[in-house]
């Protein structure tokens, strides 16, 4: 069978790329060649930078409410086509089909929300002190914007970036991941169905280096969203800011979650559970801190490890994980838990690559839990994203939130606890964008705002009504009726 070849999707259709060089695509659970998609050169990014910049001025003097119209119907389309969607997701990323198929869903729902935005677009009006002046503000679009994706939830990743670009006004070039690169096009390719023009969205697969920097280089690139790693996001607040480009960075967490001693253990353990090790530990919201109090530890630690070991690995409906993305992260995730035990870090499950013959080949790791290891040791301080998560003692909520704040991340948190006071004490003095209780480290939806504190971000939020502070400009309107030409 011939191998899938990708491509770039620049001005409204397939573009090859000239530098000629093309990137194998692994299938993580098989380990074998799944595609081949090509490598953009700067010249391939100045092009697609191009196309967007051209398409801009027809773009942005559409109606908010007709650029809603468009992607309403874009989300129909994915609607339509969720069973394809879905079978690409499950082939490039091998999580499991349910798992796929809600991230269609959560796309969906943000392709829903930003369409009706173009109903919105809130701005204010605003008093003034002079009689006769009335003031407003309006949203305009920024240009071109640059959008960099990582594989970890892909399409979800796309929805959160490309739907609030556009329906501001923006053009946009989207910086697909290496490790998900036909499920971008395929995006692109329903936009053009669902009405979008030529240019609007441009699509470029390719590393980030020369494809990423070359966009973020780029000067006529107005805007720039990134979602990875924190080191990454530095460079790129670097160089984007030095031409005062408006910068939004969705970068590293290493969450709390928080059981306190009062906490519906059966309950916390089911949400420790998602946390750490669904979509095999690979978000940046996962809970890879556990943080419980000394009174429960035992009795909560060992229904933890139950948990943990009857998960089922695979990509057959109703398992609970897949596989890591690639090689290199597998290895790196197991070169870090096997420092851990040097260190005195005592595995309590999982720790190393599952043995069923079906598994083998994939990029697999089985759900891990590791106890003993100081407050400052690497696993229970440095992101692994990946199915490992640390469980650590503390005295109390005081305690806790002392542990949860000494992390450099600022991402998301969890307490589980019945008491409303100490819930709120908590949340309201944890170091993190998001917070949540009694439930999960992650599950922001489309109209709440997602970002974090410190070395997680830059302060901008995606998605909600937060988003459009991201891709427009406030502009203040005032007008002065002149009494004598009434």
């Amino acid at each position: 069978m011939d191998t899938r070849q990708i491509y770039n999707w620049v001005d409204g259709k397939e573009s090859p790329a000239t530098s000629g060089i093309r990137l194998k695509k692994i299938n993580p659970h098989t380990g074998l060649v799944d595609s081949e998609c090509i490598a953009s050169s700067p010249e391939d990014v100045r092009q697609a930078v191009t196309a967007a910049e051209a398409a801009f001025p027809a773009w942005s003097e559409l109606t908010p409410v007709g650029r809603g119209g468009i992607l309403s119907a874009w989300g129909r389309l994915l609607r339509e086509r969720q069973q394809e969607l879905t079978e690409i997701i499950v082939r490039e990323t091998a999580k499991p089909p349910q798992d796929a198929g809600g991230e269609v869903h959560a796309a969906l729902a943000q392709g829903e929300y930003f369409a009706g935005e173009g109903m919105r677009l809130y701005s204010r009006s605003l008093t003034s002190g002079t009689p006769g002046k009335y003031s407003h503000t309006v949203r305009q679009p920024r240009g071109v914007a640059g959008l960099i994706v990582p594989a970890n939830t892909p399409l979800a990743n796309i929805a959160w970036k490309v739907f609030p670009a556009l329906i501001c006004g923006n053009t946009a070039v989207l910086k697909a991941s290496e490790d998900a690169p036909e499920l971008a096009v395929a995006v692109a390719k329903l936009g053009k169905l669902a009405g979008l023009p030529d240019g609007v969205l441009n699509v470029l697969q390719g590393g980030g280096d020369p494809t990423g920097r070359a966009l973020v280089e780029d000067a006529r690139v107005a805007v720039i969203s990134f979602t990875g790693s924190t080191a990454v996001g530095r460079w790129i607040a670097e160089v984007g800011g030095r031409r005062l480009a408006r910068i939004s960075l969705e970068l590293g967490g290493k969450n709390p979650f928080v059981v306190c001693d009062d906490a519906d253990l059966d309950m916390a353990v089911h949400w420790a559970s998602l946390s750490a090790f669904s979509n095999a530990g690979q978000r940046c919201a996962a809970g890879s801190r556990i943080l419980i109090f000394e009174g429960i530890y035992e009795a909560f630690v060992e229904k933890l490890v139950a948990k943990a070991t009857s998960l089922k690995l695979g990509v057959d409906q109703g398992c609970d994980l897949g596989p890591v993305i690639t090689a290199q992260q597998q290895s790196k995730i197991l070169a870090a838990i096997e420092r851990a035990r040097q260190a005195g870090g005592r595995v309590l499950c999982g720790g190393k690559v599952p043995g069923a013959e079906k598994l083998r080949n994939g990029f697999y790791i089985e759900p891990t839990l590791i106890d003993g290891l100081p407050d400052d040791a690497e696993m229970c301080t440095r992101e692994m994203f990946g199915p490992v998560a640390s469980v650590q003692r503390v005295r109390d909520v005081a305690h806790a939130l002392q542990v949860a704040n000494a992390s450099e991340y600022g991402l998301t948190a969890a307490i589980h606890t019945r008491n409303v006071d100490r819930a709120m004490w908590f949340a309201q003095r944890v170091r993190a964008g998001v917070v949540n209780i009694n439930i999960g480290t992650f599950g922001s939806e489309p109209h709440m705002p997602f970002g974090g504190f410190r070395a997680s971000g830059n302060g901008t939020r995606e998605p909600g009504v937060e988003a459009l502070d991201v891709y427009s400009e406030l502009k203040n309107i005032s007008f002065l009726v002149r009494d004598a030409l009434i």
